[in-house]
This record gives structure tokens, C-alpha cells and sequence, in this order.
């Protein structure tokens, strides 16, 4: 589960102190809420920490006058955030797994020279939508089998400009596709 990101120098040091005191003095309180609404120990687990953050980044007003109410209906909240988060990225996963399932399962092996054709057009494709450095990276990698190592080798680049160009040419690549 992701956690929250909080930038460093955006937060005030009072809000960490803020929110230290109020897990030392309700951090019973807080655990016991969530491990009863999640039931698994290490989502609960988690769960404290990102709640920590979200007092961080979101202190308690100074007008609540009851603390434990506030923090129940806090924790509930990002319960729920959380939960919705975890079902997104179900949602994206299995997209992501039937798009491939469909494109692996559908082909049979007398379709072979029919696959290798349209292959070949799509590296076409590729190569006249992406610029070269991207290019031969994604050739290197996908069409050849090689793996980041070996093709920043191949490339005399570092492995971090492997990664980056691999990146930006499939992202380029999706927005062409969409």
C-alpha cells in the first residue's frame, strides 16, 4: 500500500511534534480503531504509519474540543482513502493483465509469420514516433531480448539512461496507442 508523501521542507517541525504527542498520548486508541476496522495486522500496521503522516500533514484543528471523536473520524477517512487507493490499483492490475491475457492467448502458433509481420510494423511505427535514443532502447530490449545491463552496453550509456529512455519511449508509445 503507498504510503502518503509528505515533502520534508513543507512541513513544520510543530506538526511532527503535533502529531507525536497525539500518537504517545491516543496511540492505543488509534491501533485498537484500526486494527478493528482492518482486522489484518500488517494493513493495520501500515495504516498507523500513514495515519501518523496524515496528522503530519494535516494537523487537528485547535478549535476540537474532542480529540478522540476527531481522531476516530480521521482514521475512518483514510481507512477508506486507503481502501479506495488498493481498489484502483486492482482495477488498473487487472486491466493490465487481461489486456495481455487476451494479446497471449488468442495467438496460436500457425499465426507465427502473421505475429512476426505485425511486429515488424509496429517497430516501424515505433521508430518514426519516437526519437533514436528511445528507439534503439526499446529494439534492444524488446525485439532482441537483451536486458537493461546489456543494452546500455550495447549503447555505451549508463543503466539509469537505459531506464529513462525505456520509460519515456513506452509512455509515448501508450499515449500514441490511446
Amino acid at each position: 500500500m503507498p504510503l502518503a508523501r509528505v515533502k520534508k521542507e513543507s512541513v513544520p517541525s510543530n506538526n511532527v511534534a503535533h502529531a507525536s504527542e497525539i500518537f504517545y498520548e491516543h496511540g492505543d486508541f488509534i491501533r485498537a480503531v484500526i486494527r478493528y476496522q482492518v482486522g489484518n495486522n500488517a494493513q493495520a500496521d501500515d495504516l498507523f504509519q500513514d495515519f501518523f503522516l496524515s496528522l503530519v500533514s494535516r494537523p487537528i484543528p485547535a478549535e476540537v474540543q474532542n480529540i478522540r471523536s476527531y481522531l476516530y473520524r480521521a482514521i475512518i477517512n483514510d481507512i477508506v482513502d486507503a481502501a479506495r487507493r488498493v481498489e484502483q490499483y486492482r482495477i488498473k492490475l487487472k486491466k493490465y493483465a487481461e489486456f495481455f491475457d487476451y494479446s497471449i492467448r488468442k495467438n496460436s502458433p500457425k499465426n507465427a509469420i502473421i505475429d512476426e509481420e505485425e511486429m515488424d510494423k509496429m517497430f516501424k511505427l515505433i521508430e518514426d514516433r519516437l526519437r533514436r535514443g528511445e528507439v534503439r532502447a526499446i529494439h534492444l530490449r524488446y525485439k532482441n531480448g537483451y536486458n537493461n545491463e546489456e543494452v546500455a552496453k550495447k549503447m555505451h550509456v549508463n543503466i539509469e539512461t537505459v531506464k529513462r529512455y525505456l520509460s519515456e519511449g513506452l509512455r509515448r508509445i501508450r499515449q500514441f496507442f490511446k
